[in-house]
């Protein structure tokens, strides 16, 4: 009789993806890149163990949108005191600070828990084709 194989952090096999947003539907970007960061494109896939590899997304500010998504959506922050709740274009993040704008829409697709917190910081954005992370790719 087999049983399935569980994976324990210390046997998991880290790589480094660059992924190129130039040009790419922003949505299926992030839904790829999400199962990525989960590990779920792995064999060895645990759902209780970070198992996947770190993203790094550049040219992100060079993203496409599909409808008008772009104009009408808005992202709402409120700090739990009367009143202080604020509206973020979508747009306006993209222009400003395209990181935060790809790790919330990330962090919608993956765990809500710990892991989920811990998963996402695998994840770099940059907006330029420069990164600091050139030693760590291969190829």
């Amino acid at each position: 009789m087999k049983f399935t194989q569980s994976i324990h952090q210390v046997d998991v096999k880290k790589d480094w993806i660059v992924i190129d947003a130039t040009d790419r539907i922003f949505g299926r970007l992030i839904t790829e890149v999400a199962t990525i960061l989960r590990g779920k494109n792995k064999p060895s896939f645990t759902p209780n163990v970070d198992c996947g590899d770190n993203v790094v997304i550049i040219n992100a500010g060079k993203v496409k949108f599909t409808g008008a998504k772009l104009a009408d959506k808005n992202y709402f922050t409120h700090s739990g005191h009367f009143g202080s709740t604020k509206t973020h274009k979508m747009s306006d993040m993209l222009e400003n600070n395209p990181e935060k704008l790809f790790k919330l829409a990330t962090r919608g697709m993956l765990p809500k828990t710990k892991l989920g917190a811990k998963i996402l910081k695998n994840l770099k954005v940059y907006d330029g084709a420069d990164h600091p992370h050139t030693a760590q790719v291969q190829g």
